[in-house]
């Protein structure tokens, strides 16, 4: 249980009001439940004459002794002036009243645990989009989306059902069993005793059943985060799978995955159902043995137990069964839902390198220069960038081309810190970037990427995503630089038209241009340019390059491109080859180097 500890250690503070009332009103409970037993036996003794009538009451004290007399006395006095089935009457409502305020209590106890129960579950799925949206981008290039998607979704709902299902029973449940067993010793503390005995027993073997649940548990949790992943791989390639006939391929590797989580799930929730069943033969024979060996006790007068006060022990001890039943069924679950805890861990406490520093420096402008300096880098084995330097002026513009591989995407990664370098630094303005801001840094720069990216949302809030104070007029301003404006304003709702999942409802020129105008629409300083225009057509191209064109003026751009035609006019054309930049220079300075550069330019005319 040290692991469910460590768990409510962490979510519970912000709810600790709801905790207290829970005990509380958990202990009203239990207390009004024991005094519904408790009258029974001195009401059975006075009724069959086996307990002595009392004549006279004594004086209230806090004793146990002064309560039982008195309450004798009041029966006793209640038999001579209304006879006993009248007090058997009074009995009842007695009881019908204690009860009402058992379930009152415990109906309050259940209302406070559900903002309690909901509250972390809702804080744990924040926790965990949190921390997805902190996360470097290495850490994505090795977990797959749909077991990320899972441990967000179905682990979570697992600790929910499994742990906040279960808490209110390990809340509720000891407390009943608490006071009954006080009841049980003040009753007979050496029958209580041998009940004692057998509960390590009865608990040892619960808790072996128990922990074998964690690790299929944890097994049917991966095999779901696969299976998943091979359902948003699917509908992500969903084009690919049916262009290549690849469809019974797919449905062989969905079926032998779900066929796997199939026998897992069969193997956890067997022993899951086994918890009832034995906590319930468990509970009989220790209701045999403690009848055999009580009555043993009370038919032998060896006991101070009378034959009432044996029966009212038996309902105490029978109050215990139900609740040890629960415990025990919660601690099942609990085992199942601290494995998906586990998974969810994997995303919170990973760990993030890319952070502020304690002192990290504010920056709102770019006035000078970006420096590359002597920069390396390696994703696992593989070195990336090999000592690159490279100075880019304000107000210019530098290509980078080359073959795929070569480290081009890298090199302008590495300047939002969406990866940290291994060796040499980045500086803007002269400063090392990893002393900025994050936010601040990544702010001076627009992002416009070869694959666009979009979002299932209208064109308004895909052109303005991140700028909350842009208005419709500097939206459509945006759009129209893009050359995005007249297909936008044909949509049926116009700006307000949805476009879809990953803008599905879109060509791909479109997209091109919407993810164009959004960098517009931010209007940084700093321009990174991946494959920009790669996915127009050429009446669109021409335009959008114009648009762009524009756009780069007396504005840092950092340009990535296949298409040579489209960086003549850049300031500086830099060719990557196997992580190095091995030529550098204007498009006519390169075409009479007569190296790499000339020898791609004369690929792309042929």
């Amino acid at each position: 249980m040290k692991g469910l500890y460590h768990l409510l250690k962490r979510f519970l503070p912000p709810y600790k009001g709801y905790v207290i009332m829970n005990v509380i009103f958990n202990l009203l409970g239990a207390i009004f439940g024991a005094f519904q037993f408790a009258t029974l036996a001195p009401v059975l003794g006075v009724l069959f004459g086996t307990q002595q009538s009392v004549a006279k009451p004594e004086s209230w004290s806090f004793s146990v002794e002064s309560v039982i007399n008195n309450v004798l006395y009041l029966i006793s006095n209640m038999i001579e002036t209304s006879g006993k089935e009248m007090v058997l009457i009074y009995l009842g409502i007695f009881m019908i009243v204690m009860v009402i305020l058992k379930v009152g209590f415990t109906y309050m106890a259940s209302f406070v645990m559900v903002p309690l129960r909901n509250g972390v579950v809702c804080d744990i799925r924040n926790q965990i989009y949190n921390k997805i949206l902190s996360l470097p981008l290495g850490f994505f290039s090795e977990e797959r989306k749909g077991d990320i998607i899972a441990r967000t979704t179905g682990d979570v709902q697992e600790v929910d059902n499994s742990i906040f299902n279960s808490i209110e029973m390990m809340f509720k449940d000891p407390m009943i069993i608490i006071i009954s067993l006080c009841a049980m010793i003040y009753m007979s503390w050496s029958l209580t005793l041998f009940v004692f005995l057998m509960l390590p027993v009865v608990g040892y073997l619960i808790g072996k059943v128990g922990k074998s649940l964690k690790k299929p548990s944890m097994r049917g949790q991966n095999k779901m985060g696969e299976l998943l992943s091979t359902i948003e791989e699917s509908l992500s390639g969903l084009r690919i799978i049916k262009a290549f006939n690849a469809e019974k391929k797919m449905k062989g590797v969905f079926a032998r995955q779900n066929t796997e989580y199939y026998h897992i799930m069969n193997k956890l929730m067997w022993r899951r159902y086994l918890a009832h069943p034995m906590s319930e033969l468990l509970g009989t024979m220790v209701i045999v043995v403690v009848l055999w060996y009580g009555g043993r006790l009370v038919l032998s007068n060896t006991s101070d137990l009378t034959p009432q006060a044996f029966i009212t022990y038996l309902t105490f001890f029978y109050s215990i069964i139900n609740p040890a039943k629960s415990f025990s069924t919660a601690l099942y679950s609990v085992q199942k839902g601290l494995a998906s805890m586990q998974r969810i861990d994997m995303i919170l406490l990973a760990e993030n390198n890319i952070v502020n520093k304690p002192d990290a420096i504010a920056v709102k402008e770019f006035n000078k220069n970006i420096e590359y300096r002597n920069v390396g880098f390696r994703y696992i084995e593989d070195e990336v960038l090999k000592n690159v330097s490279l100075t880019i002026e304000k107000g210019k513009t530098i290509a980078l081309v080359g073959q795929s591989g070569s480290g081009k995407s890298t090199f302008v990664d590495l300047l939002p810190r969406f990866w940290d370098l291994q060796s040499g630094s980045i500086l803007v303005d002269g400063i090392d970037i990893r002393d900025y801001k994050i936010a601040d840094l990544r702010g001076l720069m627009g992002n416009v990427n070869q694959d666009p990216i979009l979002f299932n949302d209208t064109f308004y809030n895909n052109i303005s995503f991140g700028v909350e104070t842009a208005t419709m007029e500097e939206v459509i301003a945006a759009a129209k630089v893009a050359n995005a404006h007249e297909f936008i304003t044909t949509s049926p709702d116009g700006y307000l038209t949805n476009i879809g999942d990953r803008g599905g409802k879109l060509s791909g020129g479109q997209r091109q241009r919407i993810s164009i105008a959004r960098a517009v629409l931010k209007n940084p300083p700093i321009l990174i340019l991946d494959e920009a225009t790669s996915a127009l057509d050429t009446e669109s191209e021409k335009l959008v390059q114009e648009a762009l064109e524009n756009l780069m003026k007396n504005r840092t751009s950092i340009v990535i491109a296949h298409r040579l035609s489209t960086i003549k006019k850049a300031d500086l054309i830099c060719v990557f080859h196997e992580g190095e930049i091995v030529e550098r220079g204007t498009h006519d300075e390169l075409l009479a180097i007569k190296g790499i550069y000339k020898k791609l330019h004369s690929m792309q005319n042929l």
